[in-house]
């Protein structure tokens, strides 16, 4: 089943992983490379999926589909 994650800054500090429309983080990282590694095992395991990178502000600075 595919399934869609949204790496996204926390208000706090760090960077989460967040399930596609998803209100609780599936996980909490440093950096937002350790964030985007851990969203990418999710989307694999999940069947494929995609993986959308917002920047500091926000915005969506990147999206991978992963297979």
């Amino acid at each position: 089943m595919r399934k869609d994650y949204e790496v996204v800054p926390n208000p706090s500090g760090g960077w989460d992983v967040k399930a596609d429309r998803g209100e609780r983080a599936s996980s909490h990282h440093d950096t937002q490379e350790q964030a985007y590694d851990a969203a990418r095992r999710l989307a694999e395991n999940a069947g494929g999926g995609e993986v959308r990178i917002h920047g500091e502000d926000g915005r969506i600075r990147q999206s991978n589909t992963i297979g």
